[in-house]
């Protein structure tokens, strides 16, 4: 079985940073898109940032120039540098994966067939 587990969650004063990690373990193609959607509190889920297998990515316009995307096929690892963290970016934070799909603009949950549990992060004023 496919599964994600993120880490690397935590608490933060405003302005602070994290490194989030996602491992992937069990098959995925080795072209599988990842991303990332967050939960912020009391709110629907949202969609952050996508990676495909060639590097090419895409963040919302809400965290880019502050949240970079990147993976290591490697290691089957995708990766979310959160920097100049703010308030309102508190919220669960889970990893997704799914195929490439001709069309898909990756930033739906329903583009992906696999999802993490979720890492928390809070950031507190």
């Amino acid at each position: 079985a496919v599964q994600l587990v993120e880490s690397g969650g935590g608490s933060v004063q405003s302005g602070g940073s994290l490194r989030l990690s996602c491992v992937v373990s069990g098959y995925t193609p080795s072209n599988y898109v990842m991303a990332w959607f967050r939960r912020p509190t009391g709110q629907a889920r949202e969609w952050v940032a996508w990676i495909n297998d060639a590097g090419t990515s895409s963040a919302a316009d809400s965290v880019k120039g502050r949240f970079t995307i990147s993976r290591d096929n490697a290691k089957n690892t995708v990766y979310l540098s959160v920097d100049n963290l703010k308030p309102e970016d508190t919220g669960m934070y889970y990893c997704a994966a799914g195929p490439r799909s001709y069309g898909a603009s990756y930033e739906r949950a329903a583009d992906y067939l696999y999802w993490g549990r979720g890492t928390q992060v809070t950031v507190t004023s």
